[in-house]
C-alpha cells in the first residue's frame, strides 16, 4: 500500500462514523456517473481503514484508554446512580418514618379524644342522673311543702274559726259575767231563778237566756250546784219524756254519774227531775210531774 493511501486511510480514520457516513454520501451525490465504481472504492477504503486500525498500536492504546475512559464513566455514572438510588432510598425510609411517626400521633390523639369522649359522656351521664335524682327529690320536696302548705292553711282557718268562735264567747262571757245573777264555774255560767215555773216553762226561759237546763257531769259539779241552790227545789235538764224510765238530758246524752234520792225515781207519771230539798248531798234527785211549778237552774257551756 502507498504512504497516499495510508496518509488517506489515517485522514479518514480521524474521522467519526458520523463523518465518515456524510463523506459516502456527498462522494455518493457529487459522482453519479461513476456511483458504482466510486461507492465501491469507498467502501473498499473504509474497509481498509478498519482493517488497518485494527492493526495499528497506537490506535489500539488509543481504543484501550477510550474503553478505560468509557468504564471510568460507566462506574462513575453507577456511582452516581447507586448515590442517588441510596439517598432515594434513605429519603423514602425518612419519609416513611415519618408517616408512621404521624400515624402513631394522630392515632394516639385519636385514641385520647375518644378516651376523652367517653369519659366526657359518662360524667354527663353522671351529671345529668345527678340532675335528675335532684330533680324528683326538688319536685317530692315541693310537693311535700305544697301540701304543707295546704294542711297549714286548713289549720289557719280552723284557727282562725276558732278563734272566731272564742272571740263570740268571751264577749257573751264578759256579757253574762258583768250580770250578778250568773255564776262561773269550770268553763261555765250557771244562772239559779228568783221565780217559779214549769219545766217545759223553765226550759223554755234558759233558752231564751242563751242556755238550756242544768246538766251534771261530775260530783264536782254537783257539789257546786248544792252550794248554788241554797237548799231550794230546783229543775235540771233530766227528762224520760221520750220513753218511760229511759233518762235522757236535755241535749239527747245519757247520765254518767247519777245522784238519785232513796226509793227514787218512783212516779210512773214523773217524768221531770229537780233537785230536792233538804236532802242528803249527793243523793238528792227526784222525778215529778213536769207541770209542777219550782225554781230552775240554767247552765250556758263557754267552751263546747
Amino acid at each position: 500500500m502507498s504512504d497516499s493511501v495510508y496518509d488517506d486511510v489515517t485522514c479518514i480514520e480521524e474521522l467519526s462514523k458520523e463523518d465518515k457516513v456524510e463523506m459516502v454520501v456527498d462522494l455518493y451525490e457529487s459522482a453519479d456517473a461513476h456511483r458504482g465504481d466510486n461507492v465501491e472504492q469507498m467502501m473498499v477504503i473504509y474497509e481498509s481503514a478498519d482493517s488497518v486500525r485494527g492493526h495499528d498500536p497506537i490506535t489500539e492504546t488509543e481504543d484501550t484508554n477510550t474503553k478505560k475512559t468509557q468504564q471510568t464513566r460507566k462506574k462513575e455514572s453507577h456511582t452516581a446512580d447507586s448515590r442517588f438510588y441510596r439517598l432515594t432510598a434513605v429519603c423514602l425510609g425518612l419519609l416513611c418514618v415519618l408517616l408512621l411517626t404521624a400515624t402513631i400521633a394522630l392515632w394516639i390523639k385519636l385514641y385520647s379524644l375518644m378516651t376523652s369522649k367517653e369519659q366526657l359522656q359518662t360524667n354527663l351521664t353522671i351529671e345529668r342522673d345527678q340532675l335528675q335524682t335532684s330533680y324528683t327529690n326538688l319536685t317530692i320536696e315541693r310537693d311535700q311543702l305544697q301540701t304543707r302548705y295546704t294542711n297549714l292553711t286548713t289549720e289557719r282557718d280552723q284557727l282562725q274559726t276558732e278563734r272566731d268562735a272564742l272571740q263570740k264567747r268571751l264577749s257573751e262571757l264578759e256579757k253574762h259575767i258583768n250580770k250578778p245573777e250568773w255564776r262561773y264555774f269550770n268553763y261555765s255560767l250557771y244562772y239559779i231563778s228568783t221565780g217559779k215555773k214549769s219545766w217545759s216553762e223553765s226550759r223554755k226561759d234558759c233558752r231564751q237566756r242563751g242556755a238550756d237546763l242544768l246538766i251534771i257531769d261530775s260530783r264536782e259539779e254537783q257539789d257546786f250546784i248544792e252550794a248554788l241552790r241554797r237548799g231550794q227545789n230546783a229543775w235540771i235538764g233530766l227528762t224520760d219524756t221520750n220513753t218511760a224510765n229511759v233518762w235522757k238530758w236535755v241535749d239527747g246524752s245519757a247520765p254518767t254519774t247519777e245522784y238519785w234520792g232513796s226509793g227514787e225515781p218512783n212516779g210512773v207519771n214523773e217524768h221531770c227531775v229537780i233537785i230536792s230539798e233538804g236532802s242528803k248531798a249527793g243523793k238528792n234527785w227526784a222525778d215529778y210531774h213536769c207541770s209542777n211549778l219550782f225554781a230552775w237552774i240554767c247552765e250556758k257551756r263557754i267552751f263546747e
